[in-house]
């Protein structure tokens, strides 16, 4: 599974982004996807996953009822819509999959994308 993660960017704090997570390759119902993110010097960190056939989702509480994930199973497609941003929320986006089931825990995802930067202005 290769994965492409796009749509960062920069935004003044309030606005919204879409983060989206394109996978190539056979993906499998049993497969789960998460989003983690990375500031420079800081190890990354847990930001909100789903099961890859929809369902139950996960959030870190510092994203809870800002962020939402989603996935489109006929595009092979996984979204974080993320909605007022803060200053904090500054980072570079990585979105993973791992082969059985979700983990908020990123030792726990077989594969990655490459990141997208997201840069929120005070």
């Amino acid at each position: 599974v290769q994965l492409q993660a796009s749509g960062g960017g920069l935004v003044q704090a309030g606005g919204s982004l879409r983060l989206s997570c394109a996978a190539s390759g056979r993906t499998f119902s049993s497969y789960g996807v998460g989003w983690f993110r990375q500031v420079a010097g800081k190890e990354r960190e847990f930001v909100a996953a789903v099961a890859w056939s929809g369902g139950r989702t996960y959030y870190a509480d510092s994203v809870k009822g800002r962020f939402t994930i989603s996935g489109d199973n006929a595009k092979n497609m996984v979204y974080l819509q993320m909605n007022s941003l803060k200053p904090e929320d500054t980072a570079v986006y990585y979105c993973a999959v791992r082969r059985f089931g979700t983990s908020t825990i990123q030792s726990m995802y077989d594969y990655w994308g490459q990141g997208t930067e997201v840069t929120v202005s005070s």
